[in-house]
C-alpha cells in the first residue's frame, strides 16, 4: 500500500537482518501486519540441507520487527529503539519453507514510555506458523 511506510524507513534494522519486505496494516502505537517474502535466503542451505526450514528463532525475529514497525511509528517514541525485553508463551506449530509467504502480525498490549508486550504470530495461508508475546524496553536510538 502506498500510504505505508518502508520497512526499510523506520526499521534500524539492515540487510542481511532487514526481515518484513512490506507493510500491510499499520495502527501506529496499537498494531502492525508485515510480509516476509521467504525466497533464498543464506541459512536455508544450512538450515537444513534437503530440507529447507525457517529457523524458529527468525519467526521470533519478524514478529518483533513488526512490532517496532508499530512502536516507531508512534511519534511518542521516533527518537527511541526498542530492545528485546523476553519472549513469553513461545509456540511453533508449522514449518515455513523458501517459496512462502510469512503473514507478521502483532497487537500492542502494553505500551509505557520504557517498556511494552506486544503479542503476536506468523502465518502462511492462514495457518499459525509461530505465536509468542514479546517484551520490549525502550531506549535512546543513539547510545550515550
Amino acid at each position: 500500500m502506498a500510504d505505508l511506510p518502508r520497512p526499510i524507513d523506520v526499521l534500524p534494522h539492515r540487510p542481511p537482518f532487514l526481515l518484513i519486505d512490506e507493510l500491510v496494516e499499520l495502527e501506529p502505537g496499537a498494531s502492525a501486519t508485515g510480509l516476509w517474502h521467504l525466497a533464498d535466503q543464506d541459512f536455508f542451505a544450512g538450515h537444513f540441507p534437503g530440507r529447507p526450514t525457517l529457523p524458529g528463532v527468525l519467526m521470533l525475529e519478524s514478529i518483533a520487527q513488526v512490532g517496532v514497525m508499530a512502536v516507531l511509528t508512534d511519534e511518542r517514541f521516533a527518537d527511541k529503539l526498542p530492545l528485546f525485553g523476553g519472549v513469553d508463551k513461545a509456540r511453533f506449530r508449522r514449518q515455513a519453507v523458501p517459496g512462502e509467504t510469512l503473514r507478521v502480525e502483532i497487537e500492542m498490549t502494553r505500551l509505557g514510555a520504557r517498556a511494552g508486550k506486544g503479542s503476536g504470530r506468523a502465518t502462511v495461508d492462514g495457518e499459525v506458523c509461530c505465536e509468542a508475546d514479546l517484551l520490549f524496553v525502550v531506549v535512546p536510538a543513539q547510545a550515550g
